[in-house]
């Protein structure tokens, strides 16, 4: 496969994110909604995982997840492309005496040829670092160069159905509210710079997958509860959100819910 033009945007998104490291883990910092949100993922991937497992992480961020699964006691490798974000985990791994439970690699997830120390029991990617793919089978087709057979996969993915951002229609934002149903992606800014961001129905991510792969499950994630960049209805509404969690964790699980929200985890195991 012709992967040139996703080279053509890695400069940009890895000085993009770059850019934007500092402000990261500060945005993170008393934010109980994006606290819960993380806390259901690691929670899905425990029901998978084994003890000592070693995880390759795609779009490792500042090393936030990576973290907690090394604390874990988890042989975690993080990988991302962004200078910045590399740089504020090797931070945490000092400071936080990690560095025989985590080590950190420069290097893309369209690279996967390129990953040191494989193969893994787990490739993981979180909040929607692939959607910056325009098609997703740029790395399922290089999964099986550093995934174990009987590995598991487990990606969180922004899907277009998001309800949070469609109720928007009713205050007149029309162009926000559908803009996960663009045809060719939507153009997203940070720090100045421009890409685009593409969305991904469940089932456009099977598709991705050979036969080799077997849905484990589909779970949505912040379906019904407000999106990642919302910290105050969390903090100043307590009840409020205590009532749409509750909701939300009941309808996660069924169809349709699952595959709506902010985002939706999305776990497979490579039998070969």
């Amino acid at each position: 496969m012709n992967k040139s033009p996703v080279h053509q945007s890695t400069d940009i998104l890895a000085e993009a994110f770059s850019r934007t490291a500092n402000k990261y883990d500060q945005f993170a910092d008393n934010h109980p909604h994006l606290t819960r949100m993380r806390n259901k993922v690691y929670a899905h991937l425990k029901r998978y995982m084994h003890q000592g497992d070693h995880i390759l992480e795609l779009n490792a961020g500042t090393g936030t997840d990576a973290v907690y699964l090394a604390q874990q006691g988890y042989h975690v490798h993080a990988t991302d492309i962004a200078p910045g974000m590399l740089a504020r985990t090797r931070n945490k791994i000092s400071t936080l005496g990690l560095g025989d439970k985590l080590t950190i690699q420069s290097c893309s997830f369209t690279d996967l040829d390129q990953i040191k120390g494989g193969p893994y029991d787990i490739v993981f990617s979180n909040l929607g670092g692939l959607n910056c793919l325009s098609d997703l089978r740029i790395v399922t087709q290089d999964l099986p160069k550093v995934l174990r057979p009987g590995g598991l996969v487990t990606w969180v993915l922004m899907p277009p159905i998001c309800l949070w951002e469609l109720v928007m229609l009713f205050s007149g934002q029309m162009r926000f509210a559908f803009r996960r149903l663009a045809k060719n992606g939507t153009q997203a800014h940070l720090e100045g710079l421009y890409f685009t961001i593409h969305y991904f129905t469940p089932n456009q991510a099977l598709d991705a997958f050979s036969p080799e792969f077997q849905l484990l499950a589909i779970e949505g994630l912040s379906v019904i509860t407000p999106t990642a960049e919302s910290k105050n209805l969390a903090k100043n509404h307590p009840r409020i959100y205590r009532g749409l969690s509750w909701l939300d964790d009941r309808i996660s699980n069924i169809r349709p819910w699952r595959g709506w929200g902010d985002f939706y985890i999305i776990s497979l195991r490579y039998e070969p």
